[in-house]
């Protein structure tokens, strides 16, 4: 029945993947757009963290959870996200819906196979700046589209205690923009499109440790190293006058933008199937993502960083006689410096986390949901400010494969 599921479901999403469009932030305007969380829902409503090397559900940050699998998993999620950007004078509203992840993991002894598909980063925004003085310009700014992920990944059980694993990436997307500037009294208007193929290759190196430091308490820690690489950049440009039916095409320009490494730590505390507290560190250099058509003099880009905090609790996980007992609560909370700073001011995102996993009962199968509140961005320095909420729905699906049947 999985294999069935998981076929359907890659055709479908392989094409929402391409369709969708992923945020509405305005800050999505710059580099390759909004970055988009890698992992898991039962991750992301812990604000990320990922430290336990668990059997049951997947972990798609580091390549080494994947030795830990017991039985063959099959995960998708997505998000319906509502925003309210707001500087210091208006403010307006926007929603989306998006698909977040698929991906699969198979356990092959000590070692263990993960792949499938998410986005990387998206793009959507509309941005309007009128001006009625005459001889005054307004231009409108508008951008659609964004980079994918497709992973595949290894990881081995050096020891009961030691994981480690390897991933390759290849990410692969389109970017579309449209700027229209129109002076006052003038009647026509310049129209200039870019369309910019994006594709690129870079690895991900991880590694867990867990052990026992207490007859019922385990210390659980996690190490990830992504690789530098190159995002290559093919872009086509087209300039329109109105009332002009000539086009001028431009020449194509290719830009080569520059990915930087990022390396993330992680360590928590708990009891197996009962309770986790942990926190994880993550720190990324300074990246070359500008192309030549969302490059600005009031912007630049520094290193990214983020401090997350989140754990789990459940009540009783064998319990026979209350189902409530079995659900797994989630909860976190994060501070992310971007890497983007404009008119010299740093944007951040700050945020909380809360979630639930609630168990198919005669499976090891769940059914996720998590909610994530927060606020990126300032008015201050002529920025926007964004209060968002997302609300996300994941399954997570387990099955045992390639066992061998005893009855003909």
């Amino acid at each position: 029945m999985i294999k069935k599921i998981i076929i359907s479901a890659c055709l479908l999403i392989s094409f929402v993947s391409f369709a969708q469009q992923g945020t509405s932030s305005p800050y999505s305007f710059y580099g390759i757009g909004e970055t988009r969380f890698k992992g898991t829902l039962e991750n992301r409503t812990m604000a990320g963290v990922a430290v336990e090397q668990d059997s049951i559900h997947l972990n798609i940050e580091n390549p080494a959870s994947y030795a830990s699998l017991g039985q063959t998993t099959f995960t998708v999620g997505g998000t319906f996200g509502t925003n309210t950007i707001k500087s210091s004078s208006e403010s307006s509203k926007a929603q989306r819906s998006t698909f977040d992840y698929l991906a699969v993991g198979i356990p092959l002894g000590k070692f263990g196979a993960g792949f499938g598909l998410l986005p990387l980063s998206s793009v959507g925004y509309k941005i309007s700046d009128i001006n009625t003085a005459p001889g005054a310009v307004s231009s409108q700014l508008e951008g659609k589209g964004g980079v994918n992920k497709v992973f595949f990944g290894l990881g081995y059980k050096i020891t009961p205690k030691w994981n480690i694993g390897a991933d390759l990436q290849y990410n692969f997307g389109k970017i579309s923009t449209t700027s229209i500037e129109a002076v006052t009294d003038v009647q026509n208007a310049t129209r200039e499109t870019n369309s910019s193929e994006l594709s690129g290759v870079n690895f991900n190196l991880g590694t867990m440790y867990q052990t026992k430091i207490a007859k019922k308490l385990n210390l659980y820690t996690t190490l990830n190293y992504t690789f530098g690489s190159t995002l290559n950049s093919d872009t086509s440009r087209i300039i329109e006058v109105d009332g002009d039916p000539d086009a001028a095409m431009g020449d194509p320009v290719s830009t080569k933008l520059k990915l930087p490494n990022k390396i993330t730590f992680g360590a928590g505390i708990g009891q197996p199937r009962k309770w986790l507290v942990g926190t994880t560190l993550a720190f990324q250099g300074e990246g070359q993502l500008a192309n030549y058509y969302n490059t600005r003099d009031n912007v630049r880009y520094e290193k990214y960083t983020k401090y997350a905090l989140g754990g789990y609790y459940i009540p009783n996980y064998s319990s026979f006689a209350s189902y409530f007992s079995r659900i797994v609560y989630r909860a976190g909370l994060k501070y992310e410096k971007l890497g983007l700073v404009v008119n010299n001011e740093s944007v951040n995102d700050v945020g909380m986390t809360l979630g639930a996993g609630f168990p198919i009962t005669g499976t090891f199968s769940n059914v996720n949901f998590g909610i994530e509140f927060g606020k990126r961005g300032t008015t201050s320095a002529g920025l926007v400010q964004e209060n968002y909420m997302n609300f996300s729905l994941s399954f997570s699906f387990n099955d045992r494969w390639f066992v061998k049947s005893k009855f003909n």
